[in-house]
């Protein structure tokens, strides 16, 4: 008798999965006492309808909305005219909480702050400057984190963060407050807007993580008893810029 190989052993395997596949299958439409269906069904409709498509508010009824849907959610709205403003607000934020603190990502627009000037009884640290460090950690000690808003959804409330090498997720994710700046000119009306830069970046292109944010963490998974921040930040700021 011949020994059987690795790769015909595989391939026996997969012949016999396949027949308890079928097999499974043929069993559930029996008794529900239907025709085993084995093509699948034409979907005439995919995606948003054209008029969802091309619906469009102004921008002021974007920032009104946005600012409604952030708010009802628990979030804090507010409208700076300039990164000058934004920066103001920062520091006296950081200065009426008491920051020990605090943690940024590694990008132009929070450079030009000069943060860690303004602020020199706090401590504030830029993402992944120092390869010894453990980021992570940090991340969780820090009392409020600093990021810049890639995209942000007026229908939904919502600010959309990406992850890279300067920008870690654990900025957003893991200090006590945030603090979001969304240039205005970020601020769409619909999420699909969003949505379709990822779908033309296609797999290899996409971030290693992709944050929706609308308002502070909160979760009610235990007993329907409402929580607040303990999977995220349980204050965010969210400064609308320009």
């Amino acid at each position: 008798m011949t020994e059987e190989t690795h790769n015909e052993w595989l391939e026996r395997m997969e012949h016999d999965s396949r027949e308890k596949q079928q097999a499974f299958m043929n069993d559930i439409a029996r008794r529900l006492k239907r025709p085993r269906t084995t093509v699948a069904p034409v979907h005439p409709f995919r995606g948003a309808p054209d008029y969802w498509q091309e619906f469009q508010w102004s921008p002021d009824e974007r920032i009104d909305q946005f600012t409604a849907n952030f708010q009802s959610a628990g979030g804090h709205v507010f409208r700076m005219a300039s990164m000058d403003e934004a920066k103001a607000f920062i520091v006296n934020k950081a200065n009426e909480m008491l920051a020990r603190y605090i943690l940024r990502q590694n990008v132009e627009e929070l450079a030009a702050l000069r943060l860690e000037e303004e602020l020199a009884e706090t401590r504030v640290s830029i993402w992944n400057t120092d390869l010894q460090e453990a980021w992570k950690a940090r991340a969780a000690e820090a009392d409020i984190g600093i990021v810049i808003a890639d995209y942000a959804v007026a229908y939904t409330g919502s600010i959309t963060v990406l992850s890279s090498a300067d920008k870690g997720r654990s900025v957003s994710l893991l200090p006590t407050a945030l603090i979001a700046i969304i240039p205005l000119e970020r601020l769409k009306t619909r999420l699909g807007e969003v949505l379709l830069d990822f779908d033309e970046a296609g797999q290899s292109g996409l971030p290693a993580g992709i944050h929706f944010i609308s308002g502070p963490s909160r979760s009610a998974d235990i007993e329907n008893d409402l929580t607040i921040g303990v999977h995220g930040p349980g204050i965010v700021f969210a400064l609308l810029v320009g």
